[in-house]
């Protein structure tokens, strides 16, 4: 079947199956890698992208709900990678494997969007994606860095 999606501003048709997840629509069918696979049951959030402005878990979204919505993925974050999101993750060098981090980014762009000054424990609410290197402080700290640079 024929899908027509709005993803990072431009319209894209796909031949792909109704049911087919978003995520592999990203990956095999638009070669946009940077939305991760992790557990393709939307728990550990790697596949993390925005439906319209809300994150979420594409590994779970099948292509048929998306009619009319608007996708970001961590592509159409930025232009050259140069979101303060993005700036801040490697001047706090978050990353360590940096296999969850898009996911992660992805989660705290859509926070900062609702809340421009979170908690800590707003943004462990918000921002519950797994890192098996645990680099959660440093997430914290570099929320909080781009939400100070976002609000000047």
């Amino acid at each position: 079947m024929s899908v027509t999606l709005k993803i990072n501003g431009q319209t894209h048709t796909v031949d792909a199956d109704e049911d087919t997840p978003l995520l592999w629509v990203l990956r095999d069918h638009l070669g946009m890698t940077g939305t991760k696979y992790g557990c393709g049951i939307a728990q550990c959030g790697a596949c993390t992208v925005h439906l319209d402005g809300a994150a979420a878990r594409s590994c779970q979204i099948p292509v048929s709900a998306l009619a009319g919505a608007e996708v970001t993925t961590i592509e159409g974050l930025s232009q050259n990678s140069d979101h303060p999101l993005q700036k801040v993750w490697v001047e706090n060098n978050v990353p360590q494997c940096g296999y969850c981090q898009t996911g992660m980014i992805m989660a705290a762009s859509a926070l900062l969007k609702q809340v421009p000054h979170p908690t800590d424990a707003e943004i462990d609410m918000a921002v519950d994606n797994i890192c098996r290197c645990g680099t959660y402080p440093r997430v914290r700290a570099a929320i909080h860095q781009a939400a100070e640079k976002l609000s000047s």
